[in-house]
């Protein structure tokens, strides 16, 4: 059993999420966020459970599905907001939106939203650390569509070459858009067998249940620390919405009929609060009171990102690699 301390800071940390991007879905109607938005709604406990072994110093990336990885890793949330409304105070200075969160400061390096292209970015940085004398862990987290890409195998291939310390994350939720493993990939194939067969050591478990993931990614990212070289973590879950954007489309009919009851019924952050509240952990009251002290922080970066002003004209080519000049 883990320590009360580090399951309620599991349990706030994905409720931190979802309040912060149910609000999100809230005001995505309002049409100040240009931005597409791809939320993790559903899947929370792989973040939370992944994170709170990080370091400051450690690298993570990530993909188009980004939120929670962004704040779990110390992401700025009233930057991360006013990103979503392309303001110059935003963490990409209003030019990226929700799919190029990045944080220097706590060496979140970015997102790209090809799917498979931070892969290799991941990968890189731990090897340009390495080369550097300072190696440093790499948290590169995906979903089950990057494995099928060209640059999953030549970059985890090379991490297993180098043994660096990289820490794979594949979310497996179970869909690419609305097409589901099963048509992309044959039948009596794992991702996890896949990877094993560039060399990688693989994990896999349930993606729902914060105690488990943050037991399991524990275990994994020690080795990885320790020199025993890189690891994929293979977690099941399920998103809620639509693959972009905030509503739900369960009306297009691409989900066998029961697949969502069966897996919102698991929802990571009732199991947590159920489990937590059984055990005398939490009462409904520190739960109540926990909410209303992020929603107020999740205003507050709200109230943040609408004051902020928009970037100026000169900000259009600010940070560009200057072309040659013949």
């Amino acid at each position: 059993m883990l320590d009360d301390a580090i399951r309620i800071r599991l349990f706030r940390d994905m409720l931190y999420v979802r309040r912060t991007e149910e609000r999100i879905m809230a005001l995505y109607g309002e049409q100040d966020m240009r931005c597409p938005t791809h939320f993790s709604i559903g899947q929370e406990a792989v973040s939370a459970g992944v994170s709170s072994h990080l370091h400051r110093d450690d690298y993570a990336i990530s993909a188009h599905r980004s939120h929670a990885h962004y704040l779990n890793k110390g992401g700025s949330l009233k930057a991360m907001m006013a990103e979503l409304y392309g303001k110059a105070t935003g963490c990409a200075h209003g030019k990226g939106g929700s799919m190029h969160l990045i944080d220097l400061a706590v060496n979140f390096i970015g997102c790209v939203p090809i799917v498979g292209s931070t892969i290799p970015i991941g990968v890189g940085a731990a090897f340009g650390a390495l080369l550097l004398g300072r190696p440093r862990l790499s948290v590169v987290y995906f979903g089950d569509a990057a494995v099928e890409t060209g640059v999953f195998h030549e970059a985890s291939n090379w991490a297993v070459l180098q043994k660096l310390p990289v820490v794979f994350v594949c979310e497996n939720n179970q869909y690419s858009v609305n097409t589901p493993l099963s048509a992309r990939q044959p039948s009596g194939r794992s991702i996890r067998a896949l990877a094993e067969g560039i060399g990688l050591k693989t994990v896999g478990h349930d993606g729902q249940t914060v105690d488990e993931v943050y037991a399991v990614a524990g275990e994994a990212i020690a080795g990885t620390r320790a020199g025993n070289g890189p690891v994929l973590l293979e977690f099941q879950t399920y998103r809620w919405l639509e693959h972009c954007g905030p509503l739900y489309d369960l009306h297009l009919g691409y989900r066998p009929e029961g697949e969502f009851e069966h897996w919102s019924a698991r929802c990571p952050i009732k199991l947590q609060r159920a489990r937590l509240i059984a055990d005398s952990v939490l009462d409904e009251v520190t739960i109540n009171a926990m909410t209303a002290e992020i929603d107020a922080e999740v205003e507050e970066a709200v109230a943040f990102a609408k004051a902020s002003p928009f970037p100026t004209r000169d900000a259009l080519t600010a940070d560009l690699y200057p072309m040659p000049v013949a």
